[in-house]
């Protein structure tokens, strides 16, 4: 593997602390394969990487690379064929179906492209929904921190259809904080807002990270999303090929020229 560091100034995420991060989960020797005999495809090819709590990690690849699959992989929405992943010290392999959903549910956020918000229900209701389905009640002041940080508490009486597409996002960003997660793990969470929207979606994951606390995995084409990120990890034909630490989008956009992404 390569290691590249480019730093600046003006880049909006902070350099990662060295040394003694507690991992949030990791992929050991992770292989996926999809199909049999001739018509075998190798998804993820012997990938390991670590990912350390309250950090933000991106991670990037050409078309066909992977990217989805590691991010699906790691957080119990696939299984691999080949390695493990845990979350904390938990190993997915070992957990039945049911303990994979309810493992979903208290110690993983997801955020997607689509907001997958409930029209019937209010974005309060959309926000605190994990933890309804838990027969859990929300923390009152954890709620109120996670409102206040996205900027929506006037809009928490109101429907998705009454909200604008990123207002939407913030609000499945809140639903995906709600149960103070171990990992949030963010599939182009822009890729349906418009630039504004986006770049201010981009900027309360920075700043769940840095305020908050969080761990936020982040799935992305783009690489000025990407440079939000503490770390960018590129993956090539299922593999990780390179990491870029303190990113920058003109660092971003070089290694994934050399990538043809």
């Amino acid at each position: 593997m390569t290691a590249s560091h480019v730093l600046s100034a003006s880049t909006p995420a902070r350099e990662p602390d060295s040394g003694g991060d507690t991992l949030a989960a990791s992929a050991q020797h992770a292989g996926k394969i999809y199909g049999t005999g001739e018509t075998a495809v190798t998804a993820l090819d012997d990938v390991t990487l670590e990912l350390p709590a309250g950090h933000f990690t991106a991670i990037m690849g050409p078309s066909g690379s992977g990217k989805s699959t590691l991010m699906h992989c790691l957080a119990g929405l696939d299984t691999l064929t080949t390695g493990k992943v845990l979350i904390g010290a938990t190993d997915l392999a070992t957990l039945s179906d049911r303990e994979r959903t309810i493992l979903r549910r208290d110690r993983l956020g997801f955020v997607f492209q689509s907001f997958n918000l409930l029209p019937m229900l209010t974005a309060e209701e959309n926000i605190t929904l994990p933890a309804d389905l838990a027969g859990r009640t929300p923390d009152p002041g954890w709620l109120e921190t996670v409102v206040a940080e996205l900027n929506i508490g006037d809009r928490l009486r109101h429907r998705p259809s009454e909200l604008s597409g990123g207002q939407q996002q913030r609000v499945a960003v809140g639903r995906a904080l709600i149960s103070k997660p171990e990992v949030v793990f963010a599939d182009e969470p822009t890729g349906a807002l418009d630039s504004k929207a986006g770049t201010e979606l981009l900027q309360f994951l920075r700043s769940v990270v840095d305020d908050l606390g969080q761990t936020v995995v982040m799935v992305t084409h783009d690489p000025g999303a990407a440079a939000y990120a503490d770390r960018v990890v590129f993956l090539a034909d299922g593999a990780i090929v390179e990491e870029l630490v303190g990113p920058t989008k003109e660092g971003v956009l070089e290694i994934m020229g050399r990538l043809g992404g």
